[in-house]
């Protein structure tokens, strides 16, 4: 069983699936399958998975397409609200309350943008405060009207989505504003959004506080003085800031990291639980949607291939954790197992700006691994490679993960 069919979840599902499976279901709690990318009507998908250049709807469509073509069911519109045991499923949807016992669970929740709510934004609560995601389906899905005058909360790259998204509601964007000192998506997309849509950013910016009661009126904008401003909009987009969709993984009581939020997991995406496995944006929020189904791939592969062996240890019974220290933000994977040696990267985050930053990798008083990346940008990913898992002692310790820079 996959629990989530978007991108990541239906990658999974595949390759289950490819894998030998003889019956995958894919449970999702939307009206269809596809995830976030339904969502999303610019192009820009599936250059790294699929080898096109698509719409969010295309794309998504191919991995339905594909995991239907490959024998994989999807139940849609149906939630997994709890678990009756190890692997056993409370499900709840069109047809009722049921329940499933799988030999396997992958875990493709996701994540989500934190709303205002959560942001602890002073004001009243009007008409016209959006996420990115709520944005996207009010205008794309439900043809609602959005406003006239919008600020975005935000300069990383769904940022930017949401900048055409709202053009295409014919809704103003009036700026992005955030409290870094810089932009933090590829420059192209900054380019083309401030230079080709005269879009302003406004960097040390801070939102105070949301102004009017039935509608948007306006808000409140502190500089990096403190000093503050008024400006008049109508609608409010908040962008980024992700937490994972990680209510099943407690419930389920796998050992969670604190980095990322979302449960712990090997390169494999093993979990706590044997048997219970975690992939894309719920291991790392967030990367974008071809990351995250490719490996997501890799993920069902393993999940597959743990079917065959019948493979009863415990992967936290032999594992050696990473601890990764400020200003990284989180590392994942964040496990490795004894003979595990994986091809693919591991992911970073860091909290800071960072000029040619040395990630150095340790255990106890032994250095594992040296890396010199170019920069790190807070909200974005960098890659190292994982070839120093070889030189890890199980009986060692944690692994520390820390950051230097030349200044």
């Amino acid at each position: 069983m996959v629990v989530g069919g978007g991108p990541a979840g239906l990658a999974a599902a595949l390759a289950l699936r490819t894998g030998g499976a003889q019956s995958v279901v894919v449970v999702e709690r939307e009206v269809e399958a596809g995830g976030v990318p339904r969502h999303c009507e610019h192009i820009g998908f599936g250059v790294r998975d699929l080898r096109r250049f698509l719409t969010g709807p295309q794309y998504a469509r191919r991995w339905v397409d594909k995991a239907a073509d490959a024998g994989v069911d999807i139940w849609t519109r149906t939630m997994v609200t709890g678990w009756a045991g190890e692997r056993h499923a409370e499900l709840t949807g069109p047809l009722g309350r049921r329940e499933i016992v799988a030999r396997t669970v992958v875990l493709a929740t996701g994540a989500r943008e934190r709303p205002r709510s959560a942001r602890l934004i002073p004001g009243t609560r009007p008409a016209g405060v959006f996420t990115t995601g709520q944005l996207q389906q009010w205008v794309y899905h439900e043809k609602m009207p959005v406003g006239q005058r919008a600020l975005i909360v935000g300069a990383e790259h769904v940022s930017y989505s949401a900048v055409l998204t709202l053009r295409h509601a014919r809704v103003r964007p009036v700026a992005l504003v955030t409290d870094l000192k810089q932009s933090q998506t590829v420059r192209p997309f900054d380019f083309f959004v401030h230079a080709g849509l005269r879009v302003p950013l406004m960097t040390h910016t801070s939102l105070g506080a949301i102004l009017g009661r039935e509608r948007v009126e306006g808000v409140v904008l502190y500089d990096a003085n403190g000093k503050a401003r008024e400006m008049a909009v109508d609608t409010i987009v908040f962008t980024g800031d992700w937490i994972p969709d990680c209510e099943l993984a407690r419930l389920a009581n796998l050992e969670m990291n604190v980095g990322t939020n979302g449960p712990g997991v090997d390169a494999d995406g093993r979990t706590s639980l044997d048997g219970i496995f975690a992939a894309g944006n719920l291991v790392h929020p967030v990367e974008t949607a071809d990351v995250a189904s490719t490996r997501a791939s890799l993920v069902g592969a393993a999940a597959a291939a743990w079917l065959r062996s019948s493979d009863d240890q415990s992967l936290f019974g032999d594992s050696v954790r990473f601890i990764s220290t400020e200003p990284l933000k989180w590392i994942s994977p964040n496990l490795v197992r004894a003979g595990q040696f994986s091809r693919q990267p591991v992911l970073l985050r860091s909290t800071q700006f960072l000029d040619h930053p040395r990630i150095h990798i340790q255990q106890g008083a032994r250095t594992l691994a040296t890396y010199g990346l170019r920069k790190m940008i807070p909200n974005r990913s960098h890659h190292i490679p994982s070839d120093w898992y070889r030189s890890v002692d199980f009986d060692g310790g944690p692994v520390t993960v820390t950051v230097s820079t030349d200044g």
